[in-house]
């Protein structure tokens, strides 16, 4: 019988022969055995010494005054490894940090045993996954509890509704799924419930919630509520933050709110709420933030609607508000956001509006408002943002706006605004967006522009402006668009124009500008668009022009320009171009010699070329020339090509006889029933059969005697250096792809049928998707254009075939380089998801950076977070296929010279704030989709948010994909024409 003192000793005998001479106390040995389960960069323990007396100096480790060690704060040490239930055994532990880590694995029921006098548990920000752990309801001090942003699974469990002492609650973005229950209504200690961005089930927001008394925060934004919001919530009393957001609700708006004394935030936003809002919101003392916008809310602004002291933030945009704006918000001290655009208001602002409100954001773009701009808008100093398009302002803008220094968006278009624009505008030194278009503005442009440092975008065409372009405009240097069309601009084009950069649009077309087209335009490397049209302009067209690496647009037409076309311009990539009605001579530049560009060399009558109807004498001996030297270049072309077939013939030859000899040394294995060997594959790896390279090795299609077709991937040799990465050998590849998708079944992603190896050579033998990447259909010239149906098909296939990667698979599976290239598609463009090469199983990836040996992801698809911290995950993958999304509605390339330093994402994102989101949308896309395209584009944005909490998991986006077809009506009418709630942009 082995007694306690036994026990006891046996256990000293133990820790002495694992920590040697250490002479630090019992507490300090748990604490380096808990430190010896986890991996950790070198430095991060360096503190922890087993020669001290005692663990209380060591960092991340807390005291009592007696020496009891009460707390552990290991937060961002990049820890990995399994949950330390070794901390348990620390008798006085109150509080445990251990969020920003790569902590792994589940909670099972014994992680926790004996963590009895545990008050705080903090593990947010790491790899945890399965259910939660039932055990957590039985520690009988906990008060707070937070395991946001991990991977936890499941439904809530049942004994989360029986804490003792529990006061905070956060669960916020793991994969939880079942509805909100009722029983959290029981845990009468609660003061925070946050169960944010999970995967619930649709469902009601629980009445019971209203019998938490105390509680003071609830939030349960974007967890698939639906229902009306129960007034059991109007018992709340202490409620100070409550956010219902991005949901399914109905109903009225809640009027019990303004019977709730203690609010400070409201977010409500993204729903279907509808009514009117009450009166009494005005009298909520310590209210500061309101918002809801997105709803469909009908009716007037309450009259009281401004009078609460404290308010700072104000959002109603995008509902169907009428009425005017009341004038109590002349009077708030204290607000600073207002947004109120898309909606039906109308009539005047307060003409003191400015004088006594910090305002810094307003927004009242798309309404009905008329009248002057409020002068005194800017006179506390701090406006940064003024956004009134699309309404029906009149008379001057206000000379104030001139002095609003920290301006740096304003926006003015399509409004009835009149006269010279006040001189300081023109050269505020923060303003990024200058938008004045479609207005009856006149004046010139003040030659303080010279002042404008950040002035991006200057848009001021459709209006009355005349005089000349100041050659001060070349000093701002930031500029990247001028938009000045249909105005009265005259005089000739600055010298100083060439000197920007960083210019991507200029478009003065029908204007009154004269002299010459510019010369010193080399700096002119981003510009995309030139549009120069209905002017006086004469003389030459510059050669130059031609080494404009990315211009794709250009328009010179009904000017008086002279000379021949310079040959150089045939190395521009134009997507559309127009010389026509000038006084151009000469012969057009072969490359354009073509019917389908005849419009655009009209009214040039001195103008000759090789187009049917446009100098039709333009024959003769010439052409009788040119006819004996392309007979002989063809000659000698089709001498070469038969001695080169020649040759070629005799290396097939040679290669097939030595194939033959190493047939039988090939090994097969096979994944699915087979109805072809090993050698039909091999027979058949001639040139003649590639349709593809890249950096792992060569494809080709090989049609069997079954006459069915497969792929086949000849993997290079592990010696080879065409890998993206030195520290990757293909035979990692290999393995990895032939791990991956061995086990693998599912209808979007592609089937592996077999892999054949024999010594360095590996092949892989995929089904044959005859339709090739979806990369190559939509940036490639040759094949046919992709309508938007086909584009939603293969968008929401690929999210099918990444959905069950990450949550199908056990473990789950990270693709790590998804892009357009490793989307396949099959003879009726359904989507598969190709290319294993660098996956990986969270359970692997989870073991942190150190195992990160390639550099996973493609050039424009990367998440940006990996930059910084090396840590790949699923939500990695869901920023990729954001990026496949933007792909599809804009066909554009990832990355591209007319992004200048942006990607797509950035792109996008900076056109539609600057011109909306029509300006993203390819132009090849019938826009009788325009709704779906929009919606589409927004759950794109949303997977390639920068921050990762923000990007949806990879199964509530195929849900999102799903609920964008008509033919779920109930939520596409809910959801018309809803934008992001994490992309607020102005109306455009």
């Amino acid at each position: 019988m082995i007694t306690p003192l036994l026990l006891l000793l046996l256990s000293l005998v133990s820790a002495f022969l694992f920590y040697g001479a250490s002479s630090v106390n019992q507490e300090g040995r748990i604490l380096l055995e808990a430190k010896d389960g986890l991996e950790a960069p070198p430095d991060a323990f360096s503190s922890w010494n087993a020669d001290d007396d005692a663990p209380c100096a060591w960092k991340g480790v807390g005291c009592s005054s007696s020496g009891a060690v009460t707390s552990v704060n290991l937060t961002g040490f990049s820890l990995t490894g399994p949950f330390p239930s070794t901390l348990c055994r620390l008798p006085h532990l109150a509080s445990l940090d251990l969020s920003d880590n790569y902590i792994n694995g589940t909670l099972a029921g014994p992680a926790f045993a004996g963590c009895d006098a545990l008050s705080v548990v903090n593990l947010t920000l790491n790899n945890l996954v399965g259910p939660l752990p039932d055990a957590l309801a039985a520690l009988p001090n906990l008060t707070s509890l937070d395991l946001s942003s991990n991977n936890f699974s499941g439904g809530i469990p049942a004994a989360f509704g029986r804490f003792p002492q529990l006061e905070t609650l956060n669960l916020v973005y793991n994969l939880l799924t079942s509805t909100v229950p009722d029983f959290l209504g029981g845990v009468s200690t609660l003061r925070v419930l946050d169960l944010r961005y999970n995967l619930f089930d649709e469902g009601p927001i629980p009445s019971s919630l209203g019998n938490l008394s105390v509680l003071e925060n609830l939030s349960l934004g974007h967890c698939n509520l639906n229902g009306e919001i129960p007034s059991s919530l109007g018992r709340l009393s202490r409620l100070a933050y409550l956010d219902l957001s991005f949901n399914h609700l109905q109903g009225r708006f809640p009027e019990f709110l303004a019977e709730l004394p203690g609010l400070i935030q409201v977010e409500l936003y993204n729903n279907s709420l509808s009514g009117r809002i009450p009166a009494g919101l005005g009298k909520l003392a310590k209210l500061r933030s309101f918002d809801a916008s997105l709803n469909q809310l009908i009716g007037p602004l309450p009259d009281d609607i401004f009078d609460a002291p404290l308010l700072e933030s104000f959002h109603l945009h995008t509902n169907q508000l009428t009425g005017g704006i009341p004038a109590g918000i002349a009077r708030s001290k204290s607000l600073a956001d207002l947004r109120l655009y898309m909606n039906q208001l109308n009539g005047s602002l307060p003409a003191d509006l400015g004088k006594t409100t910090p305002l810094v954001t307003v927004d009242l773009s798309t309404n009905n408002l008329s009248g002057e701009i409020p002068a005194s808008i800017c006179d506390r100093g701090v406006l940064e943002q003024l956004l009134l398009i699309r309404n029906s302002f009149s008379g001057r803008v206000p000379d104030g706006l001139g002095r609003c220094r920290t301006l740096f968006r304003l926006r003015l278009q399509s409004n009835a605004l009149s006269g010279p624009v006040p001189s300081g505008i023109w050269g505020l030194p923060h303003l990024s967006l200058l938008d004045l278009r479609d207005n009856v503005l006149s004046g010139g442009i003040s030659p303080v522009i010279s002042g404008a440092a950040n002035l991006s975008s200057l848009l001021i065409e459709d209006n009355q402006f005349s005089d000349i372009i100041p050659s001060e405009i070349g000093a701002a240097k930031k500029l990247t668009e001028i938009a000045a069309g249909n105005n009265r601009l005259a005089g000739p084009l600055p010298a100083s124009l060439g000197d920007l950069a960083n210019l991507s649009q200029l478009d003065l077309h029908n204007n009154s500008l004269s002299g010459e087209l510019l010369r010193g335009i080399q700096s002119w490397k981003k510009l995309t668009d030139l549009n120069l049209a209905h002017n006086g302009l004469t003389g030459g067209v510059p050669p130059e022009l031609g080494s404009l690496p990315v211009l794709n647009y250009l328009d010179l037409s009904n000017n008086d320009l002279t000379g021949e076309i310079p040959d150089q311009l045939q190395n521009l990539k134009l997507s559309q171009f127009n010389f026509s009605n000038n006084q151009l001579s000469g012969k057009i530049p072969p490359m354009f010699a073509d019917e389908a560009f005849l419009s655009s060399f009209l009214g040039n009558p001195g103008l000759c070329g090789d187009i049917a109807g446009l100098c039709p004498a333009s024959r003769g001996t010439t052409s009788n020339r040119h006819g004996f030297l392309w007979l002989l270049r063809s000659t000698l072309i089709l001498a070469g090509l038969i001695l080169i077939a020649g040759l070629a013939w005799f290396t097939r030859r040679y290669c097939k006889y030595k194939k033959a000899m190493d047939k039988s040394k090939w090994t097969l294995k096979s994944f699915h029933k087979l109805g072809f060997s090993e050698y039909e594959i091999l027979d058949s790896l001639d040139e003649e059969n590639l349709i593809g390279s890249g950096a792992s090795g060569k494809v080709y299609k090989v049609v069997l005697s079954s006459g069915e077709t497969v792929a086949v991937k000849k993997l290079w040799c592990s010696s080879k250096p065409q890998l993206a990465n030195p520290n990757t050998s293909m035979d990692d590849a290999f393995e990895a792809e032939v791990a991956t998708l061995g086990k693998i079944r599912h209808k979007n992603i592609v089937k592996l049928w077999c892999c054949c190896t024999h010594k360095d050579n590996k092949l892989l033998v995929y089904e044959y998707m005859p339709n090739g990447s979806l990369g190559d259909l939509l940036h490639s010239s040759k094949v046919a254009v992709l309508d938007w149906p086909t584009r939603y098909k293969i968008a929401l296939d690929a999210a099918e075939g990444l959905s069950y990667l990450h949550h199908g698979c056990v473990p789950p599976i990270v693709h790590r380089d998804v892009k357009s290239n490793n989307i396949l598609l099959d003879g009726e463009f359904g989507a598969k998801v190709a290319d294993f090469g660098v996956a990986k199983a969270v359970e692997v990836i989870e073991k942190g950076p150190k195992s990160m040996s390639v550099i996973a992801g493609s050039c424009g698809y990367i998440a940006p977070e990996y930059a910084y911290t090396l840590r790949v995950n699923e939500k990695s993958d869901i920023y990729s296929f954001g990026v496949v999304i933007l792909e599809l509605i804009t066909g554009k390339l990832p990355v591209d010279p007319e992004y200048g330093e942006k990607d797509l994402v950035n792109w996008v994102c900076s056109m539609i704030e600057h011109k909306g989101m029509e300006h993203v949308v390819d132009t090849k896309l019938d826009l009788s989709y325009k709704e779906e395209i929009i919606k589409v584009l927004n759950i794109g944005l949303l997977c390639a948010s920068s921050l990762p909490i923000n990007r949806p998991s990879m199964k509530r986006v195929v849900k999102m994909l799903q609920e964008v077809r008509p033919q779920n009506k109930a939520n596409a009418e809910n959801d018309r024409g809803k934008l992001s709630p994490y992309y607020k942009y102005a109306a455009e």
